[in-house]
């Protein structure tokens, strides 16, 4: 059985993401996606693109107010540690660098 070293709890949440990362050509990407889960140092995110190990991503997490009181946005840094396999639902997992909270729109 594999064992995994969280540094902190995941929370199942699916919620609007958009990433954004550079190819290895210099090209600016981006495309939406979903969170599957988030936790302060990471999120897994589905997403239709296959993204390479380590690539360092920027994204935009939508949060609704029934969770924030008021509609806010998670801005963040990360970096790719983990892409689904071909049999599984599309998707990375990014640890999350840094990180900081905005009004929607902003």
């Amino acid at each position: 059985m594999a064992r995994e070293n969280r540094l902190s709890a995941r929370v199942p949440l699916e919620l609007p993401v958009h990433v954004w990362w550079t190819t290895t050509a210099g090209k600016s990407q981006e495309a939406e996606g979903r969170t599957g889960n988030i936790s302060t140092n990471g999120m897994f995110v589905t997403i239709r693109r296959r993204l390479r190990h380590n690539a360092p991503i920027s994204f935009r997490v939508d949060l609704p107010s029934e969770i924030t009181r008021a509609p806010v946005q998670l801005h963040g840094h990360g970096r790719i540690v983990r892409r689904s396999g071909l049999d599984e639902v599309p998707g990375i997992a990014a640890v999350i660098d840094e990180y900081e909270i905005r009004p929607a729109g902003h």
